[in-house]
């Protein structure tokens, strides 16, 4: 019996197997709102098959957005044109669909990465002024950003509440905060770009009060009943920097605080990071959160075959995996795995026809032999 295809719970959600579609940015909004694209492509992949779709990085406010067609969730437009999408998915399939809410911090006003993804600097078109824990940019050359003050800190907080209130409204099932890839909160937690010298900066647990502030305030903003959960880099791939020791830490810390999960990422902050690739490379840090914390694990980065994911869940290294890339190449990739692992997999019946026929039970649910 596939493992990959067993039900999880995160929460008080269940999750109908452990397959992930990770948030992925489209870089195809209009002033923070879903547009057509975003119909089309979270569309079809809410017929995919997986178990979770999380909605790619979604900014709390203007400033934190990642570049300026970014998806945004601060305004009621960005909430209206996000509930036309829901409304389409709601309708279409039974798949769970969570967001992701962040905030770039310094690594906003960028471009998008086909335009070369370099920062836009405050007074350009396009541009603005970046916030962050202090004022160090991310790369040399880079305009530097401003470092919150204690009403930017409420600021950014309060951001985040009304972003997940807007979700609730939404009806999205859970929330997952961005803490990994050197985006704000991720910021406070490496003492790469944080050296304060307050109660945000300094030993870990200064570094860790801000991210920990954020969550308690989204875990209180957001029903009860539904997961709220956190993205991190577990390492920064930087001497000095953040490690896996400093992600159990704070994943005990959210457990403490109601974390329904620990998606494990690594990397973002530095760009003096040396990353190991290759296949399932972040895999042994999930596993390590895992083991230590006891909390449900998300693993990601280079898990592109059906057995690969079948062995990294049913050896116990993380409850579920998460796809990026690899289901923008294939966006069935579920019902390829479950063909190869011999596991049944949701499916529209409008496509029930399409199962080869060496396959008579790959969809749950489907009628065959029919004219």
């Amino acid at each position: 019996m596939s493992q990959l295809f067993q039900p999880l719970r995160v929460g008080g959600l269940e999750l109908p197997n452990r397959i992930v579609i990770a948030p992925m940015c489209q870089y195809s909004a209009e002033d923070g709102r879903a547009t057509d694209w975003h119909m089309i492509h979270l569309g079809h992949l809410a017929l995919s098959g997986a178990g979770l779709l999380i909605l790619e990085a979604t900014a709390v406010s203007p400033e934190g957005r990642i570049s300026p067609d970014d998806l945004g969730l601060y305004s009621d437009e960005d909430e209206a044109a996000l509930a036309r999408v829901m409304t389409a998915i709601r309708t279409t399939s039974a798949m769970p669909v969570a967001v992701q809410l962040g905030h770039a911090g310094r690594k906003a006003s960028s471009r998008a990465p086909w335009e070369g993804g370099a920062q836009i600097r405050p007074g350009e078109p396009r541009g603005w002024q970046t916030v962050a824990p202090s004022a160090l940019p991310h790369s040399e050359g880079e305009a530097p950003p401003v470092a919150l003050d204690r009403a930017g800190l409420d600021k950014v907080r309060e951001d985040f509440v009304t972003a997940a209130r807007r979700a609730a409204r939404l009806g999205l099932d859970g929330i997952e905060l961005h803490g990994a890839h050197g985006y704000l909160l991720h910021q406070f937690l490496s003492p790469l770009s944080n050296q304060r010298e307050d109660a945000y900066g300094g030993s870990r647990e200064n570094r860790m009060r801000f991210p920990l502030e954020v969550f308690e305030a989204v875990r209180a903003a957001f029903p009860a009943e539904r997961p709220v959960w956190v993205r991190v880099s577990a390492t920064d791939w930087v001497p000095g920097g953040w490690e896996v020791e400093d992600t159990i830490a704070f994943a005990r810390a959210l457990g403490e605080r109601g974390c329904a999960a620990i998606h494990v990422s690594t990397g973002g902050v530095s760009p003096k990071q040396v990353i190991p690739l290759g296949p399932g490379y972040q895999v042994p840090h999930a596993a390590r959160v895992k083991a230590e914390t006891g909390l449900p694990t998300i693993a990601v980065g280079l898990i592109t075959e059906a057995e690969q994911a079948e062995e990294i869940v049913a050896s116990g290294q993380a409850d579920a995996i998460a796809l990026a890339r690899g289901i923008l190449y294939d966006p069935r990739w579920p019902w390829h795995a479950a063909a190869k692992l011999g596991a049944r997999v949701a499916a529209p019946r409008q496509y029930w026809r399409s199962q080869p026929r060496e396959y008579k039970d790959l969809f749950a649910g489907a009628a065959y032999g029919q004219r």
